[in-house]
């Protein structure tokens, strides 16, 4: 897990937005994240990330009788 990074939030905040200090401290990260324009921002899907989606989501072969759908060869033949 990474931490935040304070001087690349301050930088953005005190130079980058021009708030005076009283200002930055008194924002919340999603007000901040607002005002960067990054609220919408989804981050990159990292080879990690793919990995726990998969653990959580795991393909699941269903076939009709389980009210799934298979698309490969052992449908049409009732394998």
């Amino acid at each position: 897990m990474r931490g935040i990074d304070w001087p690349g939030l301050m930088q953005a905040g005190l130079h980058g937005l021009g708030l005076e200090p009283a200002v930055f401290w008194r924002l919340t990260p999603v007000e901040l994240k607002i005002m960067l324009g990054r609220e919408g921002l989804v981050p990159p899907l990292t080879r990690a990330r793919l990995a726990e989606l998969a653990a959580a989501f795991p393909d699941v072969r269903k076939d009709e009788r389980d009210g799934g759908y298979r698309n490969d060869a052992g449908a049409a033949s009732g394998a």
